[in-house]
């Protein structure tokens, strides 16, 4: 790699009247046959649509009437992109797909880009995917003249060279990932490359090049993308939508210092959205704070059932990853359940807090607490900085694998994913059972399944691998998979069926429409009734609940025995057995048997465990207790609960109060 200037841009021009003030079409005349480009942006955030409908259009008028005099026509372009940058349809990196223009994409993310895609697939261009965050983090490796880039992301997937190296089809052939060992463990070396053309965008710039980003959702990798350009003797454009005098932009905002500039260009303002969905908006800049109650609740459909289970996942004081689409809907259940509080959400653009935007607008965030740049989200991301991630689930097989990246000649790529999904700590995959024409009913807290959809998820081996489900075994990552029927587990055995929704027949519902058939080790407990039915979940109480063992407390002066279940729910046998055994290794030392004071505020139980749960205080009574005293404020619950004890023949006397509770179990104990 080489810093030696490629493009006729003496240091004496760079400074004139207009200082590097261009037009987009002035600026992309500079761009010469063969070059690689590197772009910014994150869907529409921060993409420069001006400068490549500019580019498109030097094309296109060079394709028909020859190039101007002494001027190559603009040819066999590699295009270098991290995230997706395209509305699905015409804008972002769509304006390139042209026969000709381009010889070689390298890019972290397909599905917004449809017009790449298809000359991917027809074998027109060469065509690499590699994770986002490789891509993002390897301009900085560039920037700084490093060799490449050396990472376990990507191991056992697609960008593996053992299972392609990341290339799309026939014409791709270069190997850009290599595998090495270091110190017995595997690594994936990408391999650095010269960046010739960076294309970036601000919000402001003065005549000397300083670039602001005051009114941009995001930051993104553009500091990056232009440092590796400037090193690597190549040339910077930045769009922005407004000029400033020199010298007069606050140096602390200044995110692209103007010696890393050579062009300006100013964009028309339909050019230069805040994003793809939206012209500007305050509240994705952090100009402003928004309600969150301004955000509407969704319809209960299984994209919301398939949510509020995931949402049971969630982890207060947690950091937290959601990915695009069916993850989107975490959010809106976390904002609707009031806990949107309890942890930091975060996407990998570099937005930490907040809750993020959805469709075209996704990346944006509001009320947000931070936005750092890509390749630092990244750093945080590879390191284990994520507790949790929730990603989409396209197609599983019966090893876990996962494949979100491409469906025959379909062309997705794989994002951030791969990043994402190796890196956090536990990752939960959520989507619908199957697709095409799913449709469901939920009726009295149960899901009834009208039609299945035609499109199999669930199938024997993945036809692309975007997540390895052995290697995630290997290193003992925790996975579950979410559908509005069901929830999977990974182990070493595979997939093992643990829970279906009320209402779901396991052999018709769930085993029939798989490709293989799942571990079922024993009868799968039923999904939380809650989740379908359209009230408040009560989630919050559920995220603030204690563990179990912090629960029991023992006063040995008093001789009093104190379990707090505040919040507590006894769901099932395996919660019966729990507090069982939890009483057991917290007395089984005690001498003298302790009077019991329970605290029954809020706490719940399902009819068809009353017989299971009274049977076990009765015996815990006998074997540990002197006396029990109980109380709760809800009188439902006095009843229900009191009426179960009674006919084990245990005093059923639930006071109203902690005080009451408090002054009879001393006055007992005493």
């Amino acid at each position: 790699m080489t810093a030696t200037p490629r493009h006729p841009f003496p240091s004496s021009a760079r400074l004139v009247e207009r200082g590097k003030i261009v037009s987009a079409r002035e600026a992309v005349r500079l761009i010469r046959p063969g070059d690689t480009i590197a772009t910014s942006g994150f869907v529409g955030v921060g993409f420069a649509e001006e400068v490549a409908i500019a580019l498109e259009a030097r094309y296109l008028e060079e394709k028909e009437q020859g190039a101007a005099e002494g001027q190559e026509p603009i040819a066999n372009l590699t295009i270098v992109y991290a995230a997706g940058q395209g509305d699905g349809r015409t804008k972002g990196l769509n304006h390139f797909a042209h026969e000709g223009l381009i010889k070689r994409v390298i890019g972290g993310h397909w599905g917004l880009v449809p017009g790449l895609q298809r000359m991917a697939i027809e074998n027109r261009i060469e065509a690499y995917n590699l994770p986002q965050g490789v891509i993002s983090q390897l301009f900085r490796d560039i920037a700084a003249h490093r060799p490449g880039q050396l990472s376990s992301v990507g191991l056992g997937t697609f960008v593996d060279p053992r299972n392609g190296g990341g290339k799309l089809n026939a014409r791709t052939t270069e190997d850009i990932v290599r595998l090495m060992q270091i110190d017995g463990t595997d690594f994936l070396y990408y391999k650095a490359f010269p960046i010739d053309v960076a294309i970036v965008r601000g919000t402001t710039a003065d005549l000397n090049g300083n670039v602001t980003m005051e009114k941009e959702a995001l930051t993104l990798e553009a500091l990056s993308i232009a440092m590796a350009a400037r090193n690597s003797g190549g040339i910077v454009i930045a769009q922005v939508e407004r000029l400033a005098e020199s010298n007069t932009l606050h140096s602390r905002q200044v995110k692209i210092p103007g010696v890393m500039v050579d062009c300006v260009v100013v964009a028309r303002p339909e050019n230069h959205w805040q994003t793809f969905g939206e012209q500007y908006s305050a509240a994705f800049s952090s100009e402003l704070r928004v309600a969150a109650s301004s955000v509407p609740p969704m319809p209960l459909n299984e994209r919301k059932i398939i949510a509020r289970r995931a949402a049971f996942e969630l982890m207060a004081n947690s950091v937290v990853n959601l990915g695009i689409g069916m993850p989107e809907g975490i959010a809106s259940v976390a904002n609707e359940e009031q806990v949107i509080d309890l942890f930091t959400m975060t996407t990998e653009p570099g937005v930490i807090g907040g809750i993020p935007a959805g469709g075209l607008n996704f990346g944006a965030a509001t009320n947000t607490q931070a936005i750092i740049d890509q390749p630092y989200q990244f750093d945080f991301y590879d390191g284990g900085g994520l507790d949790i991630a929730f990603l989409g689930l396209a197609q599983a097989d019966r090893e876990g694998n996962l494949n979100v990246s491409k469906f025959g000649p379909k062309l997705a790529g794989a994002g951030g994913f791969i990043n994402i999904s190796q890196a956090a700590k536990k990752v939960v995959f959520v989507g619908t059972f199957n697709a095409g024409k799913l449709d469901i009913a939920i009726d009295d807290g149960k899901l009834d399944i009208r039609r299945d959809g035609d499109c199999r998820k669930f199938v024997d081996a993945v036809e692309h691998r975007t997540f390895s489900g052995r290697y995630a075994v290997e290193r003992g990552q925790t996975v579950l998979y979410v559908t509005e029927r069901c929830v999977f587990e990974l182990t070493n055995e595979g997939l093992v069926l643990t829970e279906v929704a009320p209402g779901i027949d396991v052999e018709r519902d769930i085993v029939a429409q798989m490709g293989f058939r799942p571990v079922i080790k024993s009868p799968p407990r039923l999904m939380d009734e809650r989740i379908f039915r359209d009230t408040p979940m009560g989630l919050r109480n559920a995220l603030l609940g204690l563990d179990l063992s912090e629960r029991f407390s023992y006063d040995a002066e008093k001789h009093l025995f104190f379990i707090n279940f505040e919040g507590h729910e006894v769901a099932t046998l395996h919660d019966v057995e729990a507090i069982r055994r939890e009483v057991e290794n917290q007395l089984a030392n005690v001498e003298v048997k302790p009077h019991a004071i329970v605290n029954y505020d809020n706490f719940s139980i399902r009819p068809e465990m009353l017989d299971a749960y009274s049977e076990m205080v009765t015996k815990l009574v006998d074997d540990f207790y002197d006396g029990v005293t109980r109380y709760t404020t809800s009188s439902f619950l006095r009843m229900k609960l009191g009426d179960a004890l009674k006919q084990r023949g245990v005093a059923p006397y639930i006071y109203e109060s902690a005080q009451e509770a408090r002054e009879h179990g001393t006055r007992r104990a005493g």
